[in-house]
């Protein structure tokens, strides 16, 4: 089984480790590295690093492309991204480990120029051929409108394609009114679209069950050390992860929906899928960079999870 992940706006992770940071102050770092980023290439690169079949496509600044080429040929990812004129963004990451800290400095990348959408759309549908899976995760670049994810996700719809969104704000309402089969918003985004407080996990629950009758299969709603709530139709879990070290929090999200589709992918069931996609997410939290551990490794942090039924979700603070 063959998947893609459609990043529109990637970025290079600049990633500065400070201890102590403060803000209004010299800090001393004390080293640097950069990845290839961006949440569709790094779900792409845990989902490769898993042993899956992966094609990375979107629109990548060809003037700084030469990182990211690296990076899907060390980890055997097929790139398809369209190259447009310029430079990809550059996202800054301070990484305070003496406080398990990250700091995240984003630029908004820069608009696609004439004809750069019709190229990824003509890509799109070729790989829509013989992919089954398709991930749109990610903001959208300045100039596209909020309905441009919607649109990809009618258009892989129609040729018989899941698709995953891992999107925010406008992207993300519009997003899920195309009926996407996966669906990963935070608390935070799942408060935004339902215009509601949600304090506690019974209403978190009823929240993501609303947007399974919307006709997401599956929602996921992360909410950080507290565990992550996996959704369908017919039931819920929510899956609460061990404590653990904290190295960086970059790529913790695109982890879980890497081991998430891992797990559609394998027919777990819902808490089996769940516990997989924790430790994915685990195994991020523990490094720099979209990189999973050997799969031993894996199985184990897997049965760390914590499986809680549906009943307590009506009593557990969010």
């Amino acid at each position: 089984m063959k998947i893609a992940t459609i990043t529109l706006n990637p970025a290079i992770d600049q990633t500065v480790f400070v201890d102590n940071f403060c803000v209004d102050q010299v800090n001393r770092g004390r080293a640097m590295q950069h990845d290839a980023g961006g949440k569709g290439v790094n779900v792409a690169s845990f989902l490769a690093d898993y042993g899956l079949t992966v094609t990375a496509t979107g629109l990548l600044g060809a003037d700084n492309a030469t990182i990211f080429e690296r990076h899907f040929a060390a980890k055997g990812i097929a790139d398809r991204f369209v190259r447009v004129p310029g430079l990809t963004r550059i996202g800054v990451k301070i990484v305070d480990e003496a406080r398990q800290q990250t700091t995240d400095i984003n630029m908004p990348g820069a608009e696609p120029p004439a004809g750069a959408m019709d190229a990824l759309l003509t890509t799109i549908d070729a790989l829509a051929a013989d992919h089954d899976w398709f991930v749109l995760a990610g903001n959208l670049p300045p100039g596209l409108p909020a309905d441009t994810s919607a649109a990809i996700i009618a258009r892989l719809k129609a040729r018989g394609c899941r698709v995953a969104l891992d999107a925010s704000g406008a992207a993300l309402k519009a997003g899920l009114r195309a009926g996407p089969t996966l669906a990963k918003p935070n608390l935070d985004e799942l408060r935004q679209i339902s215009e509601a407080p949600l304090t506690g996990n019974g209403e978190v629950a009823r929240a993501a069950r609303e947007l399974c009758a919307g006709g997401v299969e599956l929602a996921i709603i992360s909410m950080g050390a507290k565990g992550a709530l996996f959704t369908t139709a017919t039931g819920s879990v929510l899956a609460v992860p061990p404590p653990v070290a904290v190295t960086s929090t970059v790529g913790a999200g695109d982890a879980m929906v890497a081991g998430t589709i891992a797990g559609l992918i394998q027919g777990l069931e819902l808490a089996a899928i769940a516990r997989l996609a924790t430790a994915f997410s685990l195994a991020a939290l523990a490094r720099v960079g979209a990189h999973l551990p050997p799969r031993a490794e894996l199985e184990a942090s897997a049965n760390r999870v914590m499986i809680l039924a549906p009943d307590v979700l009506r009593t557990t603070a969010a």
